[in-house]
């Protein structure tokens, strides 16, 4: 049995940072099942709204009337249900009273028509009738296929690679709206709540909990490659040549990709199939010696076959990833990391990549989305001009003007912050270290069981300019994201290995189960993790210091405090349950939307906060700053070591073709303050005028600034979409589409 279901025994219900304390006489018995300790704060918060919505602000003359029910309500409950000891406050009593929520609604409302509140009243009314009718079709399979029928533009544009207007795409998102409203009902009414409220966010619910599904991965590739596998009813034998070890790898791809939800990479590239390559040098050689090449000539003949077999290889992976599609409906969002190699083999594979993705698609050479490319910078190899593979750096560097890819991991950062050098499962997903029972270091093969994220502005929000309610809040949510996580991880135990025979009987998550194998076993001990995101750290310090606090040290302390909270919470459930729960800066180009939208309908136009109509994703510089890069990473280093579930970071440039060095100046500083860095470079392309650069946003797509063109088979329109590549003026995303990126650098010259 595992932790999590011995846990099943007992309510979960501590407090996360201070254990379980006992429950006040006094609780409110909440419509999802939850009994929570009586709080006057939520009824003075939900008549303050009610108020603003008839009066609208200031509302500071209403500050007395609001006393005054307040103190009211607290007697008429009192009153009725022997609550109150009398002292106000939270209203403790004596008696172990559980208030039905809709009772206290009932004293609320008869203590405004009393005091003749009317309008007041009726706006109070209203916003309950409404939240109940959002419960209601949240959960109702009709609304959500009806939204997606209509093209609701928050439906069909969520996911920036997914074209809407596909056969296969359109059958996933109604399937996905299916999943939605079931996954609802399935997950514990008060994660379901939340999630519908908008206090937290449930990650990819159109397929998950419907299906037991994990989200991302590093492929065990190494393995399935040398030992073979199985896809549908073909028996794959181990490749004789890199050609056909590519041809696997996207064959591999695309089968995860279908069985899983999230992202999945390819660890260490260059060296997993520099010994198929060497298949193939062998093979030339032997010809050589065959057909009597001159010696002096042969090493140059093997060398130039060779080569041109490695290109070939890799050119042929980038195209098929990126006219492979998946079960559901989109290119599998895939990413390559190499650059370690130090062979002429691994050399050479890793110069194809980059050579590859600066040529470009096509006779239009249109950038590549996928895969994405992710290049290792290490001291003593590549970083510095004296290194033996500096060259390879330059040419990455080229590349990364031209085509925005590669980001770069610096090698030493990423082994501080995670305990060994591991590269991101698909955008930004990091793995902790982790040993096997035999001692083995273990990168390949391991996964993340999901997502759940935190409103981290809403609580700041609430709280009103009170940081200890702050803190208050913050413990109460965190004990429903650790719920929401804890099911996940039921979930995915739940699963068996005939459900994706690929990840769990074939190879792909490295040990491969017999049909009546618990595939928990490949979660447990920290071999997999499950995620605790949170959004809008910005937004948060926001509410407390003001929309300019960077340079406060305060406002900076009070931000790592609160994701020390996070880190600390998830160690506590990761001793207390038995899976590793990791804070994960979390990936969302909808969701900087949706909390936002929410917020601004529930606390109106806040300025700096919800009046930007976009939350900023994690830890990320406020992108309306314009910081230089040196300044936004000094401030940035500080926060993915309490983060190390998952992290990026970006600095966005001007046009910086003509000036490299500028790029390399600033992957150097990095390289000893932060992790993992991606660039964020005007890149676009219209092929009827010639124009390069940065295209014109346009309500529904991007215009070209030299001919106004706006037609995506003459244009290539491509932004970094929440850590990957996409093409908005194909299929244009909700607002907060650039949320992620970093401020613009308008001036960057190195000498």
């Amino acid at each position: 049995m595992s932790p999590i279901d011995q846990e099943k025994q007992t309510r979960v219900g501590a407090d996360v940072s201070a254990g379980d304390v006992e429950r006040p006489p006094l609780s409110v018995l909440k419509r999802d099942g939850r009994r929570l300790p009586f709080d006057d704060a939520r009824i003075r918060s939900a008549l303050r709204r009610a108020f603003g919505a008839v009066y609208g602000p200031p509302l500071a003359l209403h500050e007395l009337v609001l006393d005054e029910l307040v103190e009211s309500i607290e007697a008429e409950i009192a009153d009725r249900f022997g609550g109150s000891d009398g002292a106000g406050g939270t209203g403790a009593g004596r008696t172990g009273a559980a208030i039905k929520i809709y009772e206290i609604q009932n004293v609320v409302e008869h203590a405004l028509l009393e005091s003749g509140e009317y309008a007041v009243a009726q706006a109070y009314i209203d916003y309950r009738v409404q939240r109940d009718l959002a419960r209601s079709r949240a959960t109702d399979v009709n609304q959500s296929i009806g939204r997606l029928l209509e093209k609701e533009q928050a439906v069909v544009n969520e996911n920036a690679n997914k074209d809407s207007d596909v056969f296969n795409t359109q059958r996933d998102l109604t399937a996905g709206a299916v999943g939605k409203a079931i996954g609802l009902r399935m997950l514990p009414p008060h994660v379901a709540n939340a999630h519908t409220k908008g206090d937290l966010h449930y990650h990819d619910l159109d397929y998950h909990p419907y299906a037991p599904m994990t989200n991302c991965c590093l492929i065990d590739f190494d393995t399935m490659l040398a030992q073979g596998f199985r896809i549908g009813n073909a028996q794959v034998d181990p490749p004789r040549s890199i050609q056909t070890a590519t041809a696997q790898i996207s064959q591999i791809i695309a089968n995860v990709s279908s069985s899983q939800y999230g992202g999945c990479s390819v660890n260490r590239i260059d060296e997993l199939l520099a010994p198929y390559a060497a298949i193939n040098r062998a093979k030339h050689q032997a010809d050589a010696e065959r057909w009597n090449v001159d010696e002096e000539q042969r090493n140059a003949y093997v060398e130039e076959k060779t080569r041109k077999d490695i290109y070939d290889a890799m050119q042929s992976l980038e195209y098929e990833i990126n006219t492979l599609f998946t079960s559901n409906g989109q290119t599998p969002f895939t990413s390559v990391g190499f650059g370690l190699g130090t062979g002429w083999l691994e050399r050479e594979i890793q110069r194809a990549i980059l050579q590859i993705r600066i040529l470009g698609l096509g006779g239009e050479r249109r950038t590549a989305i996928f895969p994405k490319l992710i290049f290792t910078l290490k001291r003593g190899l590549n970083l510095e001009p004296s290194d033996p593979n500096y060259d390879i750096k330059l040419l990455a560097v080229e590349c990364a003007t031209e085509r925005m890819y590669p980001d770069v991991l610096s090698y030493d950062t990423i082994v501080k912050l995670t305990g060994g050098f591991t590269m991101p499962m698909g955008c930004r997903s990091f793995l902790p270290a982790w040993v096997d029972d035999e001692g083995r270091n273990v990168v390949e093969g391991r996964m993340n069981l999901g997502v759940v994220t935190l409103n981290l502005p809403r609580i700041a929000l609430e709280a009103n300019g009170d940081q200890n309610v702050f803190w208050s809040l913050l413990a109460e949510r965190l004990q429903t994201v650790r719920d929401a996580l804890v099911y996940r991880v039921q979930r995915c135990a739940e699963a068996v290995p005939a459900n994706a025979p690929i990840l769990y009987v074939h190879g792909a998550f490295g040990r491969r189960l017999a049909p009546t194998d618990e595939v928990d076993e490949l979660f447990r001990d920290g071999r997999a993790t499950v995620s605790l995101g949170y959004i809008g750290l910005y937004e948060t310090a926001t509410a407390f210091y003001g929309g300019r606090w960077e340079n406060d040290p305060e406002a900076k302390e009070f931000t790592l405090r609160v994701l020390r909270r996070l880190a600390d919470s998830a160690a506590k459930w990761t001793d207390r349950y038995g899976y590793r729960f990791s804070v994960y800066s979390t990936p969302s180009e909808s969701l900087t939307d949706r909390f936002c939208r929410l917020d601004a309908a529930r606390f109106g136009s806040v300025p700096d906060i919800t009046d930007k109509e976009y939350y900023t994703n994690s830890f990320h510089y406020d992108v309306r700053k314009n910081p230089t890069p040196f300044e936004k990473l000094d401030f940035e280093k500080d926060y993915p070591p309490y983060a190390s579930g998952g992290f990026i970071h970006y600095c966005e440039y001007p046009v910086l073709r003509t000036n490299p060095k500028a790029l390399e100046a600033v992957w150097d500083y990095a390289y000893d303050r932060i992790g993992y860095l991606g660039t964020n470079t005007p890149i676009d392309r219209c092929h009827l005028c010639g124009f390069v650069g940065d295209f014109s946003p346009t309500a529904r797509g991007f215009a070209c600034p030299g001919c106004g063109n706006t037609d995506p088979r003459s244009c290539d329109v491509v932004k970094r979409t929440c850590g990957y590549l996409g093409n908005p003026q194909q299929r244009p995303m909700v607002h907060g589409r650039h949320v992620e990126i970093s401020s613009r650098v308008k001036h960057l010259t190195v000498d």
